[in-house]
């Protein structure tokens, strides 16, 4: 294969474009930079974090981190991974689209001591909302453990259906754990209720 068949094969796979900032009540969704690297290996240091996410590896380092963002936050991502911030740009989780297996998946995570204040939720319906204003007609898979429940709301609150259960391999934990998957199909986001 060369050169030119490959630059002609990356412009035929259309992609959402360059990772936008996205403002919420509460919090702004922003593109990754190499200075979130401390707080990317803080969260994901927390075994109640990594233990639910797949390919993280616990423990979780500054140089993991810095590995991590030197993909993000270059044109070699294919997708979006967006640092959530809240108050004066604090970094405390990520959410992202991801080509993988030929579609696009959604993953996402929150550093511990923001869990039960909702936050994910307005994180990911916000960047579902515009993810799909980029590339109308997606399906976007996703998945969590079994044991995630808060998770699963999270998903089923945008609009995410349950499709299937298997085993996945979780790096942190060292096992295969219980997994449910689900989809959301075109047409079936739920805009986020308004907050009181």
């Amino acid at each position: 294969m060369n050169a030119m068949q490959t630059q002609m094969e990356r412009a035929s796979v259309a992609g959402p474009g360059p990772c936008p900032t996205v403002a919420t009540a509460r919090l702004v969704l922003r593109p990754h930079r190499m200075s979130d690297a401390q707080a990317i290996a803080q969260s994901l240091n927390d075994f109640q974090v990594s233990r639910m996410l797949a390919r993280v590896p616990a423990p979780y380092d500054r140089q993991d981190a810095a590995e991590w963002l030197s993909v993000a936050t270059t044109d070699l991502a294919e997708g979006w991974a967006f640092a959530i911030t809240a108050g004066d740009d604090v970094h405390i989780g990520c959410v992202s689209f991801e080509r993988r297996r030929g579609g696009w998946e959604l993953g996402y995570w929150l550093n511990r001591f923001y869990w039960g204040r909702g936050y994910m939720s307005e994180a990911v319906h916000a960047a579902t909302a515009r993810f799909l204003m980029r590339m109308p007609g997606t399906d976007i898979r996703s998945g969590i453990f079994a044991d995630n429940v808060a998770s699963l709301r999270v998903q089923e609150k945008a609009g995410f259906r349950i499709t299937g259960c298997s085993d996945l391999f979780c790096v942190a934990r060292g096992a295969m754990v219980p997994h449910i998957e689900t989809r959301l199909e075109p047409g079936d986001f739920r805009p986020a209720a308004p907050r009181h």
